[in-house]
């Protein structure tokens, strides 16, 4: 049915209102879901840099400690195995590549420069994301929904201090040292295909493994792991922190939501820093 027919006492101008209304609404959606992401990128900007000055409080050290035991250490298991599996599959899948161009020899360099470079310090980051940032989400959420949070400030103790700060400095010191036990693994897991089970020789493949990773090469992975670290982090302690201020759920639900919010998010932008810092550190 024409507009006209709905609205049959409409003057011209108020039909041709109601077509651009129509026409703009899609605009306007747009327009303000970004104004509202823009929004939240400030704040969590000024959420990041007022938890970052409150690291050099005292007293920050034992909590430092123990959010790196439950950050790292923790994590150590998944990251172990699937950091030997990543291995084991990349060697035995760049073999049968490089067999056909008869490169067969290069299978060490091709292994620790993948996980090296890229897939050691993204793969890390999406696993504790996974096990411990969800964690972190749910758990300042449900101090936040049970006014805990509420309940530090009327003791005059600093949430972010208390909250936030300890588990970014934590994701910082925890990273780069997971990402460097992924790629030990991951090459040995290299080294278990392509040695023991396909017959590569042993010396050939480590010794590419070590003539071809230099400095700049682990430097930019940990890099890159300190940038995901801070990411991780910020999105995931700021989603739990802000869960009582959600739109489209209260309570229980709204803190389920934020941790899949925040998961999402975190692994969304950890692909997209790697290919930002990646362009820049080439």
């Amino acid at each position: 049915m024409a507009l006209h027919e709905k609205h049959p006492t409409a003057s011209k101008g108020e039909t041709q209102w109601l077509h651009g209304n129509l026409l703009a609404e899609p605009f306007a959606v747009i327009g303000r879901r970004t104004a509202r992401w823009v929004s939240d990128l400030g704040a969590a900007s000024i959420f990041l840099l007022l938890a970052l000055l409150m690291i050099f409080r005292p007293k920050q050290i034992p909590k430092i400690a123990q959010q790196v035991y439950y950050i790292g250490a923790s994590s150590t298991l998944i990251i172990l195995l699937v950091g030997m599996f990543t291995g084991m599959v990349l060697s035995l899948q760049s073999y049968h590549a490089l067999v056909k161009v008869g490169a067969q020899g290069s299978l060490g360099t091709l292994v620790a420069l993948s996980l090296i470079r890229e897939l050691g310090p993204v793969l890390t980051a999406i696993m504790i994301t996974a096990r411990a940032g969800s964690a972190i989400t749910a758990e300042i959420g449900i101090q936040r929904i049970s006014e805990q949070i509420d309940a530090l400030g009327t003791m005059r103790i600093d949430p972010l201090k208390y909250l936030v700060s300890p588990r970014i400095i934590a994701s910082i010191i925890s990273f780069p040292l997971l990402t460097a036990v992924f790629d030990l693994i991951g090459i040995i897991g290299g080294y278990i295909t392509g040695v023991l089970l396909l017959g590569v020789n042993s010396g050939v493949y480590l010794y590419r493994v070590q003539a071809s990773v230099d400095l700049k090469d682990l430097t930019d992975g940990f890099i890159k792991a300190m940038v995901f670290a801070v990411i991780v982090s910020t999105i995931c302690c700021y989603q739990g922190y802000f869960a009582h201020m959600r739109r489209d759920a209260h309570g229980a639900k709204a803190v389920g939501l934020s941790t899949t919010s925040a998961v999402v998010l975190s692994c969304v932008l950890i692909l997209v820093a790697d290919y930002v810092v990646t362009s820049l550190l080439i």
